[in-house]
């Protein structure tokens, strides 16, 4: 493959292990892999992460330093046949060197049954060393006889400092990289891409061409790729939208500002309006529906069931009857107790997601039915509420990175105020 037109990503993989960032805890000197590697005792292993944390590239470094015939396909493309071949291939290859044949399987997982078992006699026989990749828990996905026969190595989700080393080498790089084009990657366009990539290394490498062959060198020969740029480099296409429809818009946006301002009269008014100018009342239930968890959230937790039970009425009754049932709910709206509490505990929790990207299950909360997955932690120090006074114990929830953070915020007006009491009750340790 002609290196210089293939993706970025491709072009930068690492070509030893010292390059590789991120995953020391498997190729640190002291490692089980490195020292097999040194000694020359090498084992078939299953490497089970996320996209983009290093998988492939780390089994081709494998087959690099042992010096073994090394043969890949893709689960998703290959089948027994194509098994059959590079066994036979082995086969050969041990007749000449008596050396062992790493068999790369990238996306394992995704064999059945039947092709995985016709791994296990050549496994066994030592004629291949499997090397497996997979993003699903191998407890699940893989036969158990295969599993017994491997060892499994999780690797990490790339961390933000890992991948800040992997984009600044690549506009670096002169020989693989983006060091002939005069690139300057500015901290906030660095950042983003991170954010957005999400630990995926592949990926944010893949942003990051795009965003630098989107910019127009300047004057001096220079890509300045912005924050602007990047953003505008990897856009979605918008979908098409009504341009005809403005007064739709504007007449519920004027119910939806009445309803938050507790005022039936006008709520009623403009709910009149849209369904004598034929608007569609499913439409306007939809939006009830989501102003009752919007605005009213938790201060009156039946406000939802009032707007759905419009909605059905709807669905099920029809006009003219069903008309009455969205006023009710309209009544109703305006008249209970406002919060919007719900709404911004949504916005700040996906705010945290977006800024710290899919933090992992801490290990006490995950559940260990197999055997492998206890011997990783799983379900370790676990505290079952039940087995202590009140059903409650002290224990963190959240990920170790979002410790103490709060995202809901109840008010003091409606049933929120009895949220608050059970909260602090709970903080103090208290029946209730």
């Amino acid at each position: 493959m002609d290196l210089s037109t293939a993706p970025l990503a491709t072009r930068m993989r690492p070509e030893s292990f010292e390059e590789v960032v991120g995953q020391d805890h498997i190729l640190g000197p002291s490692s089980a892999l490195r020292r097999s590697l040194e000694t020359g005792s090498l084992f078939s292993v299953l490497f089970w992460g996320p996209p983009g944390s290093g998988k492939t590239t780390i089994a081709r470094l494998i087959a690099r330093y042992s010096e073994c015939h090394f043969e890949s396909f893709s689960a998703v493309l290959s089948g027994v046949k194509e098994l059959r071949d590079i066994i036979d291939g082995a086969k050969r290859y041990y007749s000449l060197d008596h050396k062992p044949t790493i068999l790369f399987v990238d996306e394992i997982h995704r064999f059945n049954k039947a092709q995985q078992d016709a791994f296990l006699p050549h496994v066994e026989s030592g004629l291949i060393i499997l090397i497996g990749a997979t993003t699903q828990n191998p407890s699940f996905e893989i036969i158990p006889p295969l599993l017994s026969r491997t060892r499994v190595m999780t690797l990490k989700l790339l961390e933000s400092e890992d991948m800040a080393v992997i984009l600044n080498r690549a506009v670096q790089d002169s020989r693989g990289g983006l060091g002939g084009m005069n690139v300057q990657l500015e901290q906030d366009a660095l950042r983003y891409i991170i954010e957005i990539s999400h630990g995926d290394a592949r990926t944010a490498l893949n942003n990051l061409e795009s965003a630098v062959y989107f910019v127009r060198p300047d004057r001096n020969n220079k890509r300045i790729v912005t924050l602007d740029a990047v953003s505008k480099a990897l856009q979605r296409k918008p979908l098409p939208y009504d341009k005809d429809g403005e007064e739709h818009y504007n007449l519920i946006s004027a119910l939806h500002k009445s309803l938050r301002g507790g005022d039936p009269q006008a709520s009623l008014y403009w709910l009149y309006r849209m369904l004598e100018a034929g608007e569609d009342p499913l439409f306007i239930g939809r939006r009830l529906i989501r102003f009752a968890s919007e605005d009213i959230g938790m201060a009156d937790p039946h406000a939802l069931g009032v707007a759905l039970t419009s909605y059905q009425s709807w669905e099920k009754v029809g006009p003219p009857e069903a008309k009455l049932a969205l006023a009710q709910a309209v009544v109703y709206l305006a008249t209970a107790p406002k919060s919007n509490s719900l709404y911004a505990a949504e916005k700040s929790v996906l705010k945290e997601i977006k800024e710290t990207g899919p933090q992992p299950v801490p290990l006490h909360l995950r559940n260990a039915p197999t055997r492998l997955m206890e011997e990783l932690g799983y379900s370790k120090g676990y505290k079952y509420p039940h087995d202590y006074p009140h059903a409650r114990v002290k224990q963190e929830y959240l990920p170790p990175k979002l410790t103490g953070r709060t995202f809901y915020r109840p008010h003091d007006r409606g049933f929120e105020r009895e949220i608050i009491r059970r909260i602090r009750e709970k903080e103090q340790g208290k029946d209730s």
